[in-house]
């Protein structure tokens, strides 16, 4: 059991006063003979050369996306190009004590952070460790135009691997480190610890979170930098990661072993503006950005103000909380200042600030001014800085060349998007080390109790049994996490209430008694936070099953399930995995807030597995399949489910390891007259009104449950209308805009010429959802159902309709719109 932490009221009311620890600001001091001893000239020069490679390839793409050429190289670039030049000191700098096993994430600002922290590996792995990386990356497509007619050294080579496989990626080129499918504001190289660069403001924020728990729980070395701009200190993802990322229980009730905190630095590149909005004075409220991190920890996240401006500054501090991070006592927070000459994007006139302040920073420009520190100190001669001028022109000139070639740079198909955008992998575990467990699986308290449960909810008369003596949904559902939990070492689970409590509904209870706190723990109320640190763990190795406790909340949650869970394999090209499985509760009873069926939703969103088992035996072989996949699922459950038995496989739910074929429906009820197919808890209603039509009306019903969303196979639900010629489908969500009007059209182009009447859909109302006692005005019942076929299907003789199932209803509602 987890340490019991006591809340003592003599200790929380006693009187006194907080005290806050003194933040640097721009605390570094020079000293040129101490940073010629530490990086040596040769380093030092390194560092200038970096940066003037960023600075001509920024220009480069300025000069593309204003003028249509550089250096008399046509081209048309249609995408973006969000471009940093005047801040490739910070990112030089920041890359230059980083190691390969270091990972950053970055914004959409991004191409002189990717070329940093290339550049930054490229100068410390050795030379057959390189050709080894380029040799097998993609299969070599990247290295192999690069490659021909070479005649330097391998080190010159990766050099030219990284602005080319950068370039082409923004170009959207097939020999892209993307495939082109990443794009200027995504594109990442994983080999050289650059990862995702994401293009909603603050987007890593929480993401690096999860990646910098899968190094914590995982052992794994290096620590995460999170770059983000100081405007999205607005963010709820950024407040969240930083919340999640300095939870007291990484050091009050994880095992020491562990090591502490997740190693994150969040990193804020500040430049003073979001797009035309100025965060310093206008925006924002903080005066300097550093000062945030008081309110996290008494730590102050080790907060800091760096000189941006000079590279040297920025690499101590990422040398000085590299070790505070890599000791556990993290996380740490950064604001480091910059300033964006160019604008925020090429189509900027920069109205919304002076010449005048333009000029000023110009005049402090970055790479003039580390140049000339090295020329005043000996390190460098203006000759050396005009031939690093002339090499990076004539560098950034030949990778153009071959990005704009279409016959060495060409651009993928449609195909092959279609082919990233899952990985539909299986895969057992993702580590080979032993699970770390409290008690193995057959010794766990609850997994005992099931003997003494039936696995099918009927005795041998035929009669529903009692609560108290089923193996319910529930049950299934936790089977399921804990085998995996057994099998799979990198496995971790959170969310809000997971452990002491159990879930809110019951479903981990057991599991406490089960893991160590590493691997099933209790997060802030941050639901972003909660499916955003599991998207950076899963593509960062590790299997990560997350928990929103209503489906309501996935609006809590939105940017994380719909920008980030489901997009990041196939703009990686297939590079990265995203095992992430979301539980999110479907709810009834607690009214507007907590009672919605949000399927429609995913349904929506390309990169996403969708399923909503609606029995014990699909919850435990669905789960059992989302945990061995290698995709995003949003794996939706019935709050009125979790108490049910198995009803349909008399056999009962298996006690051993099985999986429900992916996309599959399943028949519960074979008839000849009418088919229903349904989605969620509405099977039930829908059987009770297949047996009032059969037994009152003579009807021979088929009852599909559909279970998946995506992927969904529909020849067998094809089969059916042509069998019975009439269709009625029905689920939980609200009838406008639904996902089964998807299935229903797609079932009416694929069987036109068999139906008897178009398929009717019944929802719930087009309301906010009532209180528990009104229910039964808000969610489908059986009567909807039989009257909706009575009204719009098939007329049943003698049939009295209990609620209005009319064209004229459908008319008045929609034109009241609800």
């Amino acid at each position: 059991m987890p340490k019991s932490i006591l809340v003592d009221p003599a200790r929380v009311r006693k009187p006194g006063k907080i005290k806050i620890k003194d933040i640097p600001v721009n605390a570094y001091e020079g000293n040129f003979e101490k940073e010629k001893k530490k990086y040596g000239v040769d380093g030092l020069k390194t560092i200038y050369r970096d940066m003037a490679y960023i600075r001509e390839f920024e220009t480069m793409l300025d000069q593309i996306k204003k003028m249509g050429s550089y250096q008399g190289i046509e081209y048309n670039h249609k995408g973006p190009a969000h471009l940093s030049i005047g801040q490739e000191s910070a990112a030089v700098g920041q890359c230059y004590n980083l190691d390969v096993a270091d990972q950053l994430f970055g914004s959409h600002r991004s191409h002189g952070e990717i070329l940093a922290k290339c550049f930054s590996a490229v100068h410390k792995l050795p030379e057959k460790e390189l050709m080894n990386i380029m040799e097998s990356f993609m299969g070599g497509a990247t290295l192999k135009v690069v490659e021909a007619g070479h005649t330097g050294s391998v080190r010159e080579l990766a050099e030219k691997f990284v602005l080319y496989g950068t370039l082409a990626e923004i170009f959207a080129k097939e020999t892209g480190f993307n495939k082109g499918l990443g794009g200027s504001m995504h594109t990442f190289f994983t080999p050289f610890g650059s990862m995702p660069n994401n293009a909603i403001v603050g987007g890593s924020g929480d993401i690096s979170v999860g990646a910098a728990l899968f190094k914590r729980i995982n052992r794994k070395s290096g620590i995460v930098i999170a770059n983000i701009g100081d405007a999205s200190m607005g963010c709820g993802p950024v407040w969240e990661g930083m919340m999640m990322a300095a939870m007291d229980q990484y050091r009050t009730l994880w095992d020491k072993e562990i090591g502490g905190a997740p190693p994150v630095l969040i990193n804020f590149f500040n430049n003073f503006y979001g797009m035309g909005g100025q965060t310093s004075g206008e925006t924002m409220g903080y005066e300097i950005l550093a000062r945030v991190g008081a309110g996290v920890n008494p730590e102050n996240m080790h907060s800091e103000r760096v000189d941006g401006y000079n590279p040297l500054a920025v690499a101590d501090a990422i040398e000085r909380k590299k070790k505070i991070l890599t000791e556990g006592k993290g996380p740490v927070l950064l604001d480091t200042i910059t300033y964006r000459i160019s604008g925020h994007s090429p189509s900027d006139a920069s109205s919304y600030r002076t010449k005048e302040e333009v000029e000023l920073w110009e005049a402090n420009d970055c790479i003039a001014g580390y140049g000339s520190y090295l020329i005043e100190n000996g390190a460098a001669d203006q000759g050396y800085l005009d031939a690093i001028s002339g090499e990076t022109q004539q560098k950034i000139r030949q990778i153009v060349e071959l990005a704009v070639d279409m016959e060495k740079s060409p651009r993928v198909g449609g195909q092959f998007i279609e082919s990233v955008m899952f990985s539909d992998e299986k895969i057992e575990k993702f580590d080979d080390r032993e699970p770390e467990m409290l008690l193995s699986y057959d010794e766990n308290p609850r997994i005992q109790s099931f003997a003494r449960k039936s696995r099918y909810g009927f005795d041998e008369n035929g009669k529903r049994l009692s609560a108290a003596k089923i193996f319910a949904y529930r049950d299934a559902l936790f089977e399921a996490m804990l085998h995996r939990f057994s099998i799979d070492p990198t496995m971790a689970a959170w969310g809000e209430e997971n452990r002491d409590w159990g879930g809110a509904f019951a479903v981990y209870r057991g599991l406490t008694e089960a893991l160590p706190y590493h691997r099933l723990f209790n997060s802030p109320i941050s639901e972003g936070a909660i499916v955003g640190s599991g998207v950076g763990y899963a593509l960062a190795g590790g299997r990560a099953v997350v928990e929103l406790m209503y489906c309501d909340f996935m609006g809590r949650a939105g940017d994380e399930i719909f920008n980030q869970a489901a997009k990041w394999q196939s703009m990686s090209a297939g590079i990265l995995k995203m095992p992430l499985t979301v539980r999110v509760s479907v709810g009834a009873k607690y009214g507007a807030q907590h009672s919605q069926d949000w399927t429609s939703l995913v349904a929506h969103i390309p990169g996403l597995k969708a399923m909503f088992p609606a029995t014990p035996y699909d919850a435990k072989g669905m789960l059992n399949l989302a945990l061995r996949g290698s995709d995003p699922v949003i794996f939706f459950e019935s709050q009125k489910l979790y108490g049910i038995g198995e009803e349909f496989v008399a056999e009962g739910v298996p006690e051993g390891y099985y999986e429900v074929t992916e996309g599959e429906p399943a028949l519960r009820k074979s008839g000849t007259d009418l088919t229903i197919c349904t989605i969620g808890a509405t099977l039930y209603p829908a059987m009770e009104a297949a047996a009032e039509l059969e037994e009152k009306y003579g009807l021979s019903v088929e009852v599909w449950d559909l279970r998946f969303i995506n992927p969904l196979n529909y020849e067998p639900l094809v089969e059916s209308v042509k069998k019975t010629g009439k269709l009625l489908l029905a689920s939980d969500a609200c009838e406008r805009g639904s996902f089964l009007h998807t299935v229903a059209s797609n079932l009416t182009a694929l069987s036109f010429d068999y139906l008897d009447a178009p398929p009717a859909i019944v929802g719930s109302r087009n309301w906010i959802s009532p209180a528990a006692e009104m229910e039964e005005l808000f969610f489908p019942q059986k009567e909807w159902l039989i009257d909706a076929i009575h009204e719009r299907i098939l007329p049943l003789a003698g049939h009295q309709p209990r609620t209005v199932a009319t064209a004229g209803e459908i008319l008045r509602r929609n034109r009241l719109g609800v």
